[in-house]
C-alpha cells in the first residue's frame, strides 16, 4: 500500500523516530513509488578532500537538459520530501536534490556543523554537462551553503535561488523545536539531534553568507512564504535591502506559504523555480551596419565651395 509523506511538525518528527527505530534512513520514501527512471538515487564522494559518501536524488535523462537545477537542502536535510516535484519536473529540465552531510544516507554520522565545510563538500553537484547551466537553490538551512558554493563556483552557477531562507533567527515553532531538542539531545534521532545542533550555531557565520553575496555576479532569487513560522520573512527582507550585490536582488513574497513549499502541490515549487529561469530571446535577424559613403560633390563641404564660386 501506498505510503504518504508526513507532514507538519509532529508528522516529521515521528517519521524521523520511526527511520530510526527501523534502521531506515529514509523518512517514509516516497521515491519508491517512482520507477529509476523517474526518480533514482546516486551516491557521490563528497569534495573538498572529505571521503564521505552523499546520498542524492536525481532526475535520470537520456541526454542532458539545458536547466539543471541542484538543490541544498535544510535541516533535517531529506531529499525524500522533493521525490514528488522530480518526478513532475518537465524533461527540458533535470534536479538533484541531496542530503546533505551527517543526514539520512550521507556521511558522516556526527554534525557538519560549519557551512563552510558544507560547501565544500557538496561541490560536486555542480558539475554539468557541455552546454548545461546551473540554478542553484538553496532551501532553508541550505541557503547560506548555496551562496558559499555560489561564490566559490561563479563560473558553474548561472543563478541562485534562496527558499525559504534561515538566517540565524528561529520563528515560533522552530524555536520550540530547538528549545525542546537541545534539552533532549543525546536521546533523539541522528537527523534530530544533527539538525539541532546545526540551527544552534548557524547566526555566527552568516557574515561569511554576506561576503560571499557581494562577489555573486548572477541573479539572484529570494523566495519565502508569507506564513513562514520557522525562518521568518522580514529577516530575508532585510538581508536584501541591505546586502550590496553586483545585480540587484530580486525578493518575491509568496502568500499563503509556509516554510516549506516543497510539501505542497509540486506544480507549485516547479512553477516557481521556472520563473527563476531567464528565457530565451525570441532570434531576430538583424542586418549588419554598412559603413556611410559620402560622394565628396554632395558633402557640405563641397555644396559650399559650389556656392561660393557662384556667387
Amino acid at each position: 500500500m501506498k505510503r504518504h509523506r508526513p507532514k507538519g511538525v509532529l508528522g516529521i518528527g515521528l517519521a524521523c523516530i520511526e527511520a530510526a527505530a527501523t534502521g531506515r534512513t529514509e523518512h517514509v520514501p516516497t521515491s519508491a513509488d517512482y520507477p529509476d527512471d523517474v526518480v533514482r538515487r546516486i551516491h557521490f564522494e563528497a569534495g573538498g578532500g572529505h571521503s564521505w559518501r552523499i546520498s542524492a536524488l536525481e532526475s535520470p535523462r537520456a541526454k542532458p537538459a539545458p536547466w539543471k537545477i541542484v538543490v541544498i537542502t535544510g535541516a533535517p536535510s531529506w531529499s525524500e520530501y522533493w521525490a514528488p516535484a522530480l518526478a513532475a519536473l518537465p524533461k527540458t529540465r533535470e534536479m538533484i536534490v541531496v542530503d546533505r552531510p551527517g543526514f539520512a544516507g550521507s556521511e558522516p554520522f556526527d554534525c557538519v556543523p560549519d557551512i563552510r565545510v558544507q560547501a565544500e563538500a557538496l561541490a560536486p553537484l555542480l558539475t554539468a554537462a557541455p552546454g548545461q547551466r546551473i540554478l542553484l537553490v538553496g532551501q532553508s538551512y541550505g541557503a547560506a551553503i548555496a551562496t558559499l558554493m555560489a561564490a566559490a563556483h561563479p563560473k558553474r552557477v548561472a543563478g541562485v535561488v534562496l527558499l525559504s531562507s534561515f538566517l540565524g533567527v528561529t520563528g515560533p515553532t522552530a524555536r520550540w523545536l530547538v528549545d525542546w531538542g537541545s534539552r533532549v539531545l543525546r536521546v533523539i534521532p541522528r537527523d534530530l539531534r544533527n539538525a539541532v545542533q546545526e540551527v544552534s550555531h548557524q547566526a555566527e557565520q552568516l557574515s561569511y553568507m554576506r561576503a560571499a553575496l557581494e562577489e555573486l555576479s548572477v541573479p539572484v532569487h529570494v523566495l519565502h512564504g508569507d506564513v513562514d513560522d520557522f525562518a521568518p520573512i522580514e529577516l530575508a527582507e532585510r538581508l536584501v535591502s541591505e546586502t550590496h550585490t553586483r545585480h540587484p536582488m530580486h525578493f518575491e513574497r509568496i502568500a499563503g506559504v509556509n516554510h516549506f513549499l516543497n510539501d505542497g502541490p509540486a506544480e507549485m515549487v516547479i512553477d516557481c523555480l521556472e520563473a527563476c529561469i531567464p528565457k530565451p530571446e525570441p532570434f531576430r535577424l538583424r542586418l549588419p551596419k554598412l559603413p556611410r559613403f559620402e560622394l565628396p560633390w554632395l558633402s557640405p563641404q563641397s555644396k559650399l565651395m559650389t556656392s561660393s564660386a557662384s556667387s
